[in-house]
This record gives structure tokens, sequence and C-alpha cells, in this order.
């Protein structure tokens, strides 16, 4: 795809990790904000929309409590409450210059995966770009409890990054770009930290199970890592968004990018256009429970875009209810798709294995002939 139809973009999600926010010596790059700033603003009086996801919270508090680590608990959600107000001073003072108001909105992972509170973001955060603001999105480490709570220690969170919020804002608000900014200049055939051949990919069409294996893990200070920023790509991508991973660290690279230059690594959308309600179903849920299947029931979902009737479920994992969306994994306990289930997780553990039509003889009662009908079902492969 040429460079200029990529960058063509109205609505635009741009991420910014904790290590361009910041020097090496873990104080704010202040000038490096501030030309952030600038070219957001170029674009927003130019008529785009821009979403910002920000990191560098917690480690702004971490610096200013000069502390030397985060890991007991309770003292990373202490730096993020004193990192933040920190973080968005610089934001406002920013924008203030170029007279564009900002709003600041932090975020749990129940702002998505509870589906009333996920429609009513959306709804804010439009009714927000309505009025030419941009919103600062970051996630609430303050009060987020899923890393903290032993109950939930099995759950698979919607996210737990900012890479992964920001596609998940881009999947919300269908942004025509996403734009993740770190330390690295793109995606490389290998870890170019330690393999000196590593080529720049410049550009994806698919993140396939090849590609994903080129990620690799957070670098010092981060929460993410190349992997996570693939996630990203496959979920923008999916619904007909397009990705660029470039390096943050490139003086005035938001001006540079739409300004055509050949920087990082685009990935293309796919014909998929995977719609609203299916994102998030496969992506924007907190996932408890799940359902193992036989290798016919995995096929006729994956190839046929089947329901899941109980005769193709060999397995009931973790207690869900009526309405939740559970993990379908085959045998090897390999998730491969998600789903809204139908029934709970007592009454699918009574009707594993059964005929749709003797639902209502073991029950006394029948909803539906599917566990999970295919309307319900997203795959992830």
């Amino acid at each position: 795809m040429l460079r200029e139809e990529f960058v063509n973009a109205k609505r635009i999600v741009i991420k910014l990790g904790t290590n361009v926010l910041r020097n090496p010596d873990g104080e704010v790059a202040i000038s490096r904000i501030y030309s952030f700033i600038e070219d957001m603003s170029k674009l927003v009086k130019a008529g785009k929309e821009v979403i910002l996801v920000t990191s560098g919270a917690v480690g702004l508090g971490k610096k200013k409590l000069n502390l030397d680590s985060t890991e007991e608990d309770g003292v990373k959600q202490a730096c993020a409450a004193v990192g933040q107000s920190r973080l968005m001073s610089f934001y406002e003072n920013g924008f203030g210059i170029y007279d564009i108001p900002i709003a600041q909105i932090l975020l749990t992972e129940d702002d998505f995966s509870l589906r009333y509170r996920y429609l009513s973001l959306r709804t804010t955060l439009n009714k927000i770009l309505e009025f030419g603001v941009v919103p600062i999105i970051n996630q609430n480490d303050t009060v987020s409890t899923i890393k903290m709570n032993q109950i939930l220690s099995g759950v698979k969170v919607c996210f737990s990054d900012n890479d992964k919020l920001s596609a998940l804002v881009s999947s919300e608000l269908d942004a025509d770009l996403l734009i993740i900014l770190s330390d690295i200049d793109g995606l490389y055939t290998a870890n170019p930290k330690t393999n000196p051949d590593a080529e720049l990919i410049k550009e994806v069409q698919g993140v396939t199970d090849e590609i994903m294996a080129l990620g690799t893990d957070a670098s010092e200070g981060g929460r993410g890592g190349m992997r996570t920023k693939l996630e990203a790509a496959k979920l923008v991508t999916r619904f007909g968004g397009k990705v660029l991973i470039a390096n943050g660290k490139i003086p005035y690279v938001i001006s540079k990018i739409f300004d055509k230059e050949d920087i990082g690594t685009m990935f293309l959308p796919t014909s998929e256009n995977l719609p609203d309600k299916k994102r998030w179903i496969g992506y924007a849920t907190n996932i408890i429970g799940g359902l193992v299947v036989n290798e016919g029931a995995k096929k006729a979902i994956l190839e046929k875009y089947s329901s899941l009737l109980p005769i193709g479920i060999v397995n009931v994992v973790n207690d869900f209810k009526q309405g939740e969306v559970v993990s379908i994994m085959d045998e090897n306990n390999v998730e491969f798709a998600r789903g809204m289930v139908n029934y709970n997780s007592q009454e699918c553990r009574m009707i594993v294995g059964a005929h749709s039509n003797n639902i209502e003889n073991i029950l006394g009662y029948k909803n539906y002939d599917a566990v999970i009908t295919r309307d319900n079902i997203t795959g992830l492969v």
C-alpha cells in the first residue's frame, strides 16, 4: 500500500510508550513530549480527530518518590496516583498553548468487559471528539484490582498494558489508524538488540502465527513489548483499521509520518471487517470460564462458522453465568475462539456431549439448541 493512502485517516489513535516519554535516567523528556503535542495539535487544526493513549504515570511517580522498585503491594498504584497528575500537567500546558481542550479518561478492564459500560464509554468518547476535545487515555492503575485480587488470578483480562488498551480504544471508536510509538523502529525479522542481521519489515499483511513469533518481551521500564503491539495490530486490522509501529524518539516523528516519510512498519487492514459485537466478544471481555470441545466442533466453528452444540463439548472449565463470554478451547486446552454462552456452567456440565433434542429432558427446559450461537462466537486464529 502506498504511504499516502496508508496515512489518509480522519480518526487517529496515537499511543505513546513509557520509554519515549522519559530520558534514560528516568526524567521527563520535556522537549520530546512538547514535540508530540505540537505534531498532534497540527493534526487537530487540520480537521482530524486525535485520541491519545499515554503511558508514563507509574514511571513518573516512581521517579518522584525516589523508589527503586514497585513490586511491593500497593506501590505501583501509589506511583500511578502521584505520576498521573504530573503527566497530565504536561499535556494540559502543551495543548493549552494551541488552545486545544483535553479530557482525562482513566480506564479499567471492566470499562470494556461490561457491555453496558463499553457502550457508555463509546458514546462519551464520540461526544468528546464532537466537541473538538482531545481525549487523553491511560490505564487506571490506581484502582485496577485484577492483578491484586487472588480470587481473580485465573482471569484472562482484556488488557494489561497500553498497547492492548490503544487497540481496544481504536476498535471501540472505529479508528482509521492506530500509531504506536515506542523506542524501536518497527517490526524486525529478529530482535535487533541481540541480532545485528535483523532487518526492518516495512509492511505486514495479516498478523499470522509467523508474524506473532517475531514478538519480543518488554524493554526495561515498560509493560508491553513487541508481542503486545502485534496483538494490538491483529485486533485493529481485523476490523479494517490500519496500524503503524514506529520509533517515537525520531524528532517530530508524527509530522514526518503524515508527511508520508517511510518510517516504521505498516500493518494493512484485512478484508474481514469484524463487526463491533464480535470484536467485543473476542477481545474486550475478561474471561473466567471456558468450554473444551472436540476436534469436530473446533473444525465446524473455524471452517463452517457453526454454532457450538452440547454434543461437541467434552469439558467445562470454572464457573460462569448465562450471558458471559467464555474461552472455547480444543482438547489440548489451546484457546481458538470465544463466545457468549446461552447456559451457565452448571447447566453446561449437565448437557456435555448430549444431543440438542435431549436438552429439555436433562434440564427440564430448553433456552436454545446451541450452547453458543454462531453470531456470538469470535474466532481468534
